[in-house]
């Protein structure tokens, strides 16, 4: 469904990702981790567009996006839930959630979709009305995935859900992820929490200094002993 060739983005002249490739078969979920700083969140960055690479290539279902902007990007089937959230403040979680459909003219469809994440997301249809910059932490989050989901996304992307996040709720959001796979939609996520991630992710590639150093299925990295002494606590 994805595919990255010899991919470079620079911040000036500071090279985030050097030359790094990645696939992604439909219907997987697949885990990038790493340290902060290692390139992941950049590497989500070019993918969704908003972030221009400077060489490489990336292809999404046999078409090159490497040029597109975001909005086409967005158009084409891919849809990025950023790390922090990033919920509009200002309008009602309903709000977000047009926002997220914002492409799309079935109305009809948006709307059944929309009480779908509602009977997903219990809590959200609590506060349809409520401003979203006056939610917790874990509520916003689940409103950033519903948003991201209102696009009806072919792949949708997660830049570290669970950051900020008590553990209760850590374990609800990735039972969400896991239930966005489930139903057909292929994920790419980012995650700090790299144990959770391999023990979820069909394959998973590590990156460090802006390199894939490492890659396989999240089993076979659990038990890699760089991953377990770098990431896992030994």
């Amino acid at each position: 469904m994805l595919e990255i060739s010899n991919l470079v983005c620079r911040y000036g002249k500071v090279e985030a990702i050097k030359g790094m490739s990645l696939s992604i078969e439909k219907g997987q979920l697949v885990a990038l981790i790493g340290a902060n700083g290692a390139g992941k969140s950049t590497t989500l960055r070019s993918i969704s567009g908003v972030l221009a690479s400077a060489s490489g290539r990336i292809v999404f279902e046999g078409e090159d996006i490497t040029r597109c902007s975001a909005r086409d990007i967005l158009a084409r089937g891919i849809a990025h839930c950023p790390e922090g959230r990033r919920v509009f403040p200002d309008m009602t979680v309903e709000e977000n959630l047009d926002m997220g459909a914002y492409l799309r003219s079935d109305t009809d469809a948006m709307e059944a979709d929309k009480e779908r994440i509602f009977a997903q997301f219990p809590r959200l249809a609590e506060r349809r009305r409520q401003v979203a910059g006056t939610m917790s932490g874990g509520e916003q989050q689940m409103l950033a995935i519903g948003r991201a989901i209102m696009s009806k996304p072919k792949l949708v992307m997660f830049d570290e859900p669970s950051l900020g996040l008590a553990p209760n709720i850590v374990e609800q959001v990735f039972e969400i992820i896991d239930g966005i796979r489930a139903s057909g939609t292929t994920v790419l996520m980012v995650e700090q929490n790299a144990y959770s991630a391999l023990e979820m992710c069909d394959y998973a590639y590590l990156m460090e200094a802006g390199s894939i150093v490492l890659s396989g299925k999240g089993s076979d990295l659990i038990d890699n002993d760089h991953v377990r002494q770098a990431y896992l606590g030994g």
